[in-house]
Order: structure tokens, then sequence, then C-alpha cells
């Protein structure tokens, strides 16, 4: 028998996640006293888990899938196009593994039927299938997790070798689930196997295959309109010189629209150091500004929302779990918000493609080379006035592509759009409590007391997203306000396509 009845795990206070079971961080017990009442299992190795009454995302899979995420992804969780990517093709698993229980709805990348009502009561069947398409999903993205993800199955009494495909078992139709979402989207642009261009030998993963080629280099500005890689260390001795992170990502299979140059915003003018100095100073000196303001509260929202699994994922997740909703729900809401924001995201790597705007950290050195200028000085060394320009770097790592629009804004407002949607306001109850020097850029130093965020409205949660990003020092203004104005309609756009699934209405996506 699978899963024995059992009571609900208990109920801790905050939840670190990104929308999906594939994005939840592994910052579970840190941060977590100051949000709603998300629930997640106590114990990672042996989980008390309730398949009549439980919900499998939060209960069993977010801390553990965000984890292994971590440790073979996105070490930091700031890596967007892999978690995005990862987080949608999740959540449609878990949509389409749960529909033949619903009294209407069909799968995204898949049409398993329906099951008789008996089967549909209560939340057991839907678990089942939930756990078996993640499985399946999180082997065929990240197969060097394959022995996390049996783990997380044998934890909660599941075989993990049950390979079989049937309309009829919860465990046939979650295999069957899985494997539609992966048959759909192996090759779907991201060069997921690396077998782009009829690659056969020596694999490369989600390389580039467009063959992009920067301006500029690391050590050579030639045009200081146009992006510069950084160099890059972990502060072992190791330089490296950042390439444009899956620059594919713009040709990539959106689900809600064909082609994102639709959506092509006007060009950052700015940035345009010929054209336009004077915007080209103004901008750079207003991220100075921001610099030499930092505060605890600034630098921990910045760390936020840098962090896409705490600052996205747990606040669409927790908004949603603290409105009691049930399983259903739940998962018509993250899988329209993960999908939203990784549609918004394609449309934002072409843009980049496009304008290959310059960051603040090569326009800083442009306008003020070997003078002296007054920014935060580095991890301990608050705000300084005899910081040489060479050496100024923003608060948050620069990212490693082009500046124009902000994909994480972007993000943000795809997500608030699909969350006003499902609920009807713009009103959340959500907040976030940072530990005495919890920062991951001044740790130990930083915040100097326990210092909580708090929203009530997504429209201050996008205002602080965005915001985060100029006071991180990785962003001007014009492109977070471009990415307000860009990203909504993805939100609108994801939530109408499932909303037309769960009618039973297919055609509309995949």
């Amino acid at each position: 028998m699978i899963g024995s009845k059992r009571h609900r795990s208990p109920r801790i206070a905050g939840l670190a996640m990104l929308c999906s079971a594939a994005l939840v961080a592994g910052t579970i017990g840190t941060g977590l006293a100051a949000a709603g009442t998300a629930r997640v299992a106590p114990r990672l190795n042996s989980i008390d888990f309730d398949f009549d009454k439980g919900n499998a995302l939060p209960d069993v899979l977010y801390g553990r899938v965000g984890e292994a995420i971590k440790k073979y992804v996105s070490p930091k969780g700031t890596d967007a196009t892999l978690v995005f990517r990862i987080a949608a093709l999740a959540s449609v698993a878990h949509f389409d593994a749960i529909a033949p229980y619903r009294p209407t709805a069909v799968g995204i990348y898949s049409n398993l039927g329906r099951r008789p009502a008996e089967e549909s009561a209560g939340n057991r069947n839907r678990n089942i299938a939930i756990l078996y398409a993640s499985y399946r999903v999180y082997n065929s993205l990240i197969p060097e997790g394959a022995a996390d993800w049996r783990k997380i199955m044998t934890d909660v009494g599941l075989n993990p070798d049950d390979d079989q495909e049937n309309a009829t078992t919860a465990i046939g139709i979650g295999n069957l689930a899985g494997k539609s979402v992966n048959a759909a989207r192996l090759h779907d642009g991201m060069n997921q196997l690396g077998d782009a261009g009829g690659r056969k030998y020596n694999l490369q993963p989600y390389a580039d295959y467009l063959g992009f080629k920067p301006a500029n280099t690391a050590y050579e500005i030639r045009d200081p309109s146009l992006w510069q890689p950084a160099v890059v260390t972990k502060g072992n001795g190791i330089f490296q010189v950042q390439q444009f992170v899956t620059p594919q990502l713009m040709v990539t299979k959106p689900f809600t629209y064909d082609d994102p140059k639709k959506f092509l915003i006007p060009p950052p003018h700015n940035s345009d150091y010929e054209g336009n100095r004077a915007g080209y100073k103004r901008q750079t000196d207003e991220v100075l500004a921001a610099s030499a303001g930092l505060t605890d509260a600034t630098k921990m929202r910045a760390e936020f929302f840098d962090d896409k699994f705490r600052g996205i994922g747990y606040s669409s997740a927790v908004v949603a779990l603290n409105r009691g909703i049930g399983i259903d729900k739940f998962i018509d809401h993250v899988t329209a918000a993960d999908i939203g924001v990784f549609d918004a995201s394609i449309s934002v790597w072409y843009d980049k493609w496009k304008y290959q705007a310059v960051r603040p950290f090569t326009t800083v050195r442009v306008l003020y080379g070997g003078q002296k200028v007054t920014a935060w000085g580095g991890p301990g060394k608050g705000t300084v006035e005899d910081l040489p320009a060479k050496d100024w770097r923003p608060y948050l790592g620069t990212p490693d592509h082009p500046e124009y629009p902000s994909g994480s804004t972007a993000a943000c407002a795809a997500t608030a759009q699909a969350g006003r949607r499902a609920f009807g306001t713009d009103d959340i109850t959500l907040s976030y409590t940072f530990a005495k020097g919890s920062s991951s850029v001044e740790p130990g130093l930083t915040p100097t007391a326990a210092t909580t965020l708090s929203w009530t409205t997504w429209s201050d949660w996008l205002r602080d997203c965005g915001l985060s990003r100029l006071n991180g020092g990785v962003h001007f203004k014009a492109a977070i306000e471009a990415s307000k104005k860009l990203g909504p309609q993805f939100g609108d756009r994801s939530y109408d396509l499932v909303q037309a699934h769960v009618a039973g209405k297919r055609g509309s996506g995949g």
C-alpha cells in the first residue's frame, strides 16, 4: 500500500521556493518565521506525508528539489534561464498529471482521459501522479540528480522503478504525463542535450549554437554602448571571462505565442554613448547614487529578488498557500506563474540579443576611468568617497548577459499579473525575515539586526523587485521600467492558457 494515511505535515511559517517543485531554495529554516502558513515537510530523510489530504508540492518536493537544483544547476539561485525552464516544465507535468482526476481538465502536453469519481476523491491519486510525473521530468532535465530523485520517491514509500505507462492508474498517469512533457520539450530550442547542429560526440548541454560574439572583450571596450563580458572569480585565484548565458533562449519555443519579435520594446536610448552622452551619464550617476545610499533594507531586498528561488517563487507560492486553496487551484496558479515567467524570459532574451546593452560596471569605468567616486566600497566597507572607478563593483554580481531589459523585473511582472488574475485582487499578505548577519554578500555583517521585508500588494512587491536591480547595481532604471510594462501580458497569457485547459479546451498552447 502506497503512503498510509498519516497526520499532515506540521505547518511551518514561510517557504522558500520558485513557484514549482523545480525551484525551491535550500533555505528552509532560514527567514521562515515571517510569512504565512506554508507547509513544508519537517524531515528530509523520511517524510511523514498524508497522501489523502496533503499537497506533495510543498509537503514533499519543494525544499528537496530546490536543494538539488542549487547543487547541480544554480548554486546561488541566480541562473535564471535554466531555473525558469525547469520550473515551467515541472509545473506543466504536475498540471497534466492531475488533469484526469478533474471534471473537465485536459493536459497541456497530454490527453490522458478522465478517471471515475471514486478515484478522484481526495488527493491520494493526484499526489501519486504528481510525484511520478516529477520523477520523470527531473531525471530528464537534471540526470546528475538521479540519486536525489530516487530518494524523494522512496522516502514516501513509492517505487521509482515502477515505470508502468497507462491511463488507468495514478502511477501510469504520472509516468505518461512526465514523459509527454519530456518528449515535447527535449528539442525546444534550449539545446538541453547539447546536440544542436547535429553534434554527435562530446555533447555540450545548453551550449550556445547561435554563435553570439560580443562587440567588446573583457579587456577592451570598442563600443561603450554595448555589453562587455566581465571577468569573474570565486576568490580562489581562478578568473574567468563571462559568456552570454544561453542566448538560444530567444529562439526557444514559448507556450503562449509564436514569435518574440512581436513584443520588441523600444531601444535603450540612454545607453547610447555617442548619441546621448547626457543620458548615459545620468543613468550611471543614478546607479552610483543608489550604491552610495545602500542600507540594510535595500541590500536585503536586492538579495531577496536576486535569488530566483527565494524571491519570485517564495512570493508567488506563499501568497497562494496563505489563501488556503486546494491542490487543484494551487497547481493551476503555480503553472500559470511559471509559464508566464518562462515566456516573458524568452521575450526578454530576444531584446537582450537585439540591443546588447551595456551594463553599469562598464559605464562607470568609461565615464570616470581613474577618477574616484563615492559608492559602496565592497563587503564590509560601507560607503566610501575615495573608490577608484575602475574598482567599483555592484552590490550584486554582474549578470552574464546584456543589460536591457531587466529579466528579473519582467519575471516579477508576469508573476504579479498571474497572481492578480488567479485571486482577483492586487492585495497580498507576504513577508520574509532575514536573520542578523544572514547576507550572502556580507555574511556575518548584514543585516545588523533581523530585517523583515513586507508587502501588502503585488504592485508594491513589483516596485521593490525593480528597484532591487537598481540598488543592486546591475540595471539602469530604463531597463526596469521597460520590463514592468513588458512582463504583465505574459502573466495574462499564461493564466488564460491554463484556464483554457482547465475547461478542457486544447490547442491553445504548447
